[in-house]
C-alpha cells in the first residue's frame, strides 16, 4: 500500500488549503484514512479521520469547525479542506491508512500501518 499526499504549501493566516491523499494498492478490512500533523519539536498529532466505506468522520478539537475531511471512494482519495488557517497549523501533514482500526483508535498514530510521505503546510501571520 502506498499513500501519496499533496496540496501543502505556504499560505497566509485566514487562508485555505486542500490536501489530497491517494491510496494505491490493496488493503483488507474496513479502511480508515487519517490526517496527522507534526510541527518541529512536537509529537505527531491527530487532525481528522474518515471511514472510506461509511464516511464516518472524526476531528481533533483544533480541527473542528475549520477543517473538513472527505473522501472519494472510487478514486481511493481522501481530502482535507483547511479553512481559517492559523500560524499554529504550520506543520508537516501526513496521511495514514489502516484496515483494522476500531473507532476509539482513529486518533492514535501508532495504530496506523500505512503512512504517506508528508506535505508541508506553512501559515504566515
Amino acid at each position: 500500500v502506498q499513500l501519496q499526499a499533496s496540496g501543502g504549501g505556504p499560505v497566509q493566516a485566514g487562508g485555505s488549503l486542500r490536501l489530497s491523499c491517494i491510496k494505491s494498492g490493496r488493503t483488507s478490512g474496513r479502511i480508515v484514512m487519517g490526517w496527522f500533523r507534526q510541527a518541529p519539536g512536537k509529537e505527531r498529532e491527530f487532525v481528522a479521520a474518515i471511514s472510506l466505506s461509511g464516511g464516518s468522520t472524526d476531528y481533533s478539537d483544533s480541527a473542528k469547525g475549520r477543517f473538513t475531511i472527505s473522501r472519494d471512494s472510487a478514486k481511493n482519495t481522501v481530502y482535507l479542506q483547511m479553512n481559517s488557517l492559523k500560524p499554529e497549523d504550520t506543520a508537516v501533514y501526513y496521511c495514514a491508512a489502516d484496515g483494522t482500526l476500531i473507532r476509539s483508535s482513529w486518533a492514535m498514530p501508532t495504530q496506523y500501518d500505512y503512512w504517506g510521505q508528508g506535505t508541508q503546510v506553512t501559515v504566515s501571520s
